[in-house]
């Protein structure tokens, strides 16, 4: 005979009040009475309250079974104002599947415990929310480009030369040689436009950054998108729409969630766009006025982001940087060859989230450009041959899932984002 097994968030939904169901999963909570056993129980979609009396033929079963045994129940389901989500159920059968050891991941534990078990952490509640969004955010990615006719492609993930500096590569042995893992797909995006005119992917990237900061990974999956034709105007309503699109559609359809992480799905729907513009010249006029020494013609720091994104309390751009503060492939202003068309996105709490901007559309340039870069103009060459064949003015931009996570989800750091981080410490499990 072939059990048919009900989800935890069936039964929570009121769906089977009344009614023999049988369950199965994990046991998340246990406490041991005179009388009767509460054995709170979960599956990847909730948790619910389960009792087990003295007199029932699972009462040795029920003493047994140990915090995260996997087990099937089979019982009646009953309303009940004092159980977690109103509901438990009133079990007949317990069976235990595979019982479990002293289970390490004790409520006083730090996070950098949590961390060395990442592989049991995973199990928790909150992980498990924060996984179902961020399965959710990447569908709506995805959504959103495929409504606009992007086209999604799928680049290398080993490169020959750099995207954003040599300084931040991680090197690896490809057969005889000597490559790198990707720092970004941009450069292979741009070759693609050229037949495929909007394309985007979602994948990793690599940067061997010795930074410890709660927005930085060694390895992490990175939004991109560029697109032919298109303008600064173009790409800053692209990126705010998406962001919009995403942050409105997951406080509709996460509401429980974002209910277990104690987000305020408010304050989310309200992400709506246009997002306030500043130029760099404007936002190192705010810094000095706030105590901050900001040099021209350097990036912003994290600090310095962090206090702009205090004041306007929500996501906004700042756009034309100084030519020395950003990458060889940045278009320079006609009226102003010292700034470049690019334009970086910072939200609160995380600072920049997203990055883009015009590219450098002539050959000559180009050129010019890696080399007071100090590149290889020889390592670029199927790079300039975008420019030699057909070139059109055309930019995009690259997002951090992880940060965009942290910033909606007000995580303290990016490392709750994502399965299993990795950093300049951690790379087990």
């Amino acid at each position: 005979m072939v059990i048919s097994f009900t989800s935890i968030r069936r039964v929570l939904n009121g769906d089977f009040d009344g009614k023999q169901v049988n369950v199965r999963g994990w046991v998340y909570r246990k406490r041991t009475g005179k009388k009767v056993v509460f054995v709170v129980l979960r599956d990847a979609t909730g948790i619910i309250q389960c009792t087990v009396k003295r007199d029932s033929l699972s009462w040795d079963e029920a003493q047994k079974v140990s915090i995260e045994s996997s087990v099937t129940v089979s019982g009646t389901v009953r309303s009940d104002g004092r159980a977690p989500g109103g509901f438990e159920i009133s079990i007949n059968e317990l069976k235990i599947v595979g019982l479990a050891e002293a289970f390490p991941i004790t409520k006083d534990q730090s996070e950098e415990f949590r961390r060395d078990v990442r592989h049991l952490w995973l199990r928790s509640q909150k992980m498990n929310a924060i996984m179902k969004i961020r399965s959710k955010v990447l569908k709506l990615v995805h959504e959103f480009f495929r409504k606009k006719t992007f086209i999604e492609v799928s680049p290398p993930m080993f490169i020959s030369s750099a995207v954003e500096g040599g300084a931040t590569l991680f090197g690896v042995k490809y057969f005889d040689r000597d490559l790198y893992l990707t720092q970004s797909a941009q450069l292979h995006l741009e070759v693609l436009i050229a037949s495929l005119e909007k394309v985007y992917c979602i994948a990793p990237s690599f940067r061997a950054e010795k930074s410890r900061t709660i927005r930085h990974l060694a390895e992490y999956w990175h939004i991109e998108a560029e697109q032919a034709f298109a303008t600064m105007e173009d790409l800053m309503r692209l990126e705010e729409d998406l962001v919009s699109h995403i942050c409105q559609e997951v406080a509709k359809d996460c509401k429980n969630e974002l209910e277990t992480l104690n987000v305020d799905t408010k304050r989310l729907a309200e992400v709506q766009p246009p997002f306030p513009r500043i130029t760099y010249d404007q936002a190192i006029e705010k810094l000095s006025k706030m105590g901050y020494k900001v040099k021209w013609g350097m990036d912003f720091g994290f600090e310095d982001e962090k206090a702009l994104a205090k004041e306007f309390g929500k996501p906004f751009f700042v756009y034309a940087y100084p030519k020395e503060s950003k990458a060889f492939y940045c278009k320079m202003y006609e009226e102003n060859p010292k700034l470049v068309m690019s334009v970086d996105m910072i939200v609160p709490n995380i600072g920049e989230l997203a990055t883009g901007g015009s590219r450098i559309d002539d050959k000559e340039k180009l050129i010019v450009r890696l080399k007071e870069f100090g590149l290889k103009e020889e390592d670029y060459d199927w790079y300039i041959d975008q420019r030699r064949y057909g070139t059109t003015p055309h930019g995009g931009f690259g997002m951090g899932v992880e940060r965009l996570l942290a910033w909606m989800l007000n995580l303290e750091t990016v490392m709750e984002t994502i399965p299993f981080p990795r950093t300049t410490r951690r790379y087990y499990p």
